[in-house]
């Protein structure tokens, strides 16, 4: 059996649902985009390729287990999109959290089926139905879990709005010994630059101590400020719209010296390097055509 233990964001990782990009199906109709981002493709002819996503993939699995990372892989479903693991679930402490994602998505979490058989079943939660969640909004750290959330009451609007209100009650609820810190995120279905889809689409924590911060993607600017002062200004590394948009934020820890990310962002790799950080730079930018990048792709099970 798998005994699940993700505590933060950046230890020593053992094991990772990486997703798959193999037969990932036609390209999408412009009314099917889940984002902006991936309608821009759409509109644009740009959309990625299989064959590329699958290269990209590769590099980063070759990444994985060049660290001793036990890789799982999702079974590959015929005609669906499987990359973004992170959205069908997520673990915090020793609980597989199912996420519950747009409906048509259901299936994705059926084909990691090998995975949940060899986790305890009580250890399996699954949040009842008013609970939207999906594992780019939640993120363990130390003492909290921050989660990114749509407060709006126009949330039934967005596509791009992903978790509740009630998932932060739930989260409250299911780890009372945790501190629940919630983000209340900016959200469009039309324009990349202003959408942050998940809370890692604008801050992910990387090391022991530092973060990268998009302050646009915060609706409530004294949100922004409590992570830019938790974590202090000289750690923190400020993206702006462009870097957000091309997903600077999302890179992936495999230890808190190790960060996985895309080999095109130089300013950020270079102030990571400076930082004292190992960078795995590989190539991912056609994947992030569809408004997810590195931590999306990955479903982390056991951290030491």
């Amino acid at each position: 059996m798998l005994q699940l233990n993700v505590r933060d964001e950046t230890s020593p990782l053992k094991a990772v649902v990486l997703g798959i990009a193999n037969s990932p199906g036609p390209i999408p109709k412009p009314e099917e985009a889940y984002d902006p981002k991936s309608l821009e493709h759409i509109l644009a002819g740009t959309y990625p390729r299989e064959k590329d996503m699958i290269g990209e993939m590769e590099a980063f699995n070759s990444v994985l287990r060049k660290h001793g990372v036990k890789v799982f892989r999702p079974e590959v479903l015929e005609n669906c999109n499987q990359i973004f693991s992170r959205d069908i679930a997520f673990v915090i402490e020793d609980k597989l959290i199912k996420a519950n994602i747009l409906p048509e998505r259901e299936k994705e979490f059926e084909a990691i089926i090998h995975v949940l058989d060899v986790i305890d079943p009580n250890k399996i939660l699954i949040p009842p139905e008013p609970v939207h969640i999906e594992g780019g909004d939640v993120m363990p750290w130390k003492d909290y879990i921050f989660v990114g959330t749509y407060r709006g009451e126009d949330y039934s609007d967005y596509i791009t709005a992903r978790t509740n209100t009630e998932a932060v009650a739930y989260l409250k609820e299911a780890f009372p010994h945790k501190k629940v810190k919630s983000f209340d995120l900016r959200k469009s279905n039309t324009d990349p630059k202003q959408n942050a889809l998940h809370l890692d689409c604008c801050f992910q924590p990387i090391g022991r101590d530092k973060a990268i911060l998009h302050k646009n993607g915060f609706l409530v600017e004294e949100e922004y400020e409590w992570l830019l002062n938790y974590f202090g200004k000289d750690r923190v590394f400020e993206i702006d719209s462009e870097e957000m948009y091309q997903m600077f934020s999302n890179v992936f820890s495999i230890s808190p010296e190790v960060i996985v990310s895309e080999r095109s962002f130089t300013r950020l790799n270079n102030w990571l390097r400076d930082q004292g950080f190992t960078v795995e730079e590989v190539p991912y930018n056609e994947i992030g055509k569809q408004e997810g990048l590195l931590r999306c792709s990955t479903l982390p099970l056991i951290r030491d």
